[in-house]
């Protein structure tokens, strides 16, 4: 049985690439809704003449308050949606680089590290919406997250990673000076 390749063109980076690819776009679409919606809900909370602007959303709160939490998902999942559209553009870039044969491109550190930044983002506002929805009035709270110890390891070790491939780049670059 034949292993498949791992870099260079028809290698599983490759196919990598092109998933990627493919939801980096549905990213993008469902972040221009995301935003179009919360945009609508700012028109709509203060504007009740528009359409779908009197839904009764939570039982026992007024229309202002209803949109208010709606407005507060809406915008935390702007902010989800984003982080991940920060990684997934990060590693859609460093797969474009593994495809290509060259694991240790020097910009595949920063990369690396922006993933990390980007996971350690999308941990921070969970707990951060958790945080405020405990403002909340109770039937419009979030569940309370529990602290994900998987997270915050994969986070390390995607930052040991990056320090892999820095070294890894260091090493490509010295033996391109040795004669």
């Amino acid at each position: 049985m034949p292993i498949m390749r791992t870099l260079g063109p028809g290698s599983l980076s490759s196919f990598m690439k092109a998933v990627l690819d493919v939801v980096w776009g549905l990213l993008l679409v469902v972040l221009a809704i995301l935003g179009a919606s919360l945009l609508y809900g700012v028109l709509a909370a203060f504007n009740p003449a528009m359409p779908f602007a009197r839904l009764v959303l939570f039982e026992g709160l007024d229309p202002l308050q209803a949109w208010a939490v709606v407005l507060a998902r809406l915008g935390t999942a702007v902010l989800f949606v984003g982080g991940v559209l920060t990684i997934v553009s990060s590693l859609r870039k460093l797969f474009a680089t593994l495809k290509a044969g060259d694991p240790f491109h020097p910009d595949n550190v920063t990369r690396l590290r922006v993933v990390a930044v980007g996971l350690a983002w999308l941990e921070l506002v969970r707990y951060a919406v958790w945080t405020l929805g405990a403002l909340l009035p109770p039937q419009a709270a979030p569940d309370r997250p529990n602290l994900s110890l998987t997270a915050w390891f994969s986070i390390l070790v995607v930052v040991v990673l990056a320090e892999v491939f820095r070294e890894g780049a260091r090493l490509r670059r010295e033996s391109e000076l040795t004669i």
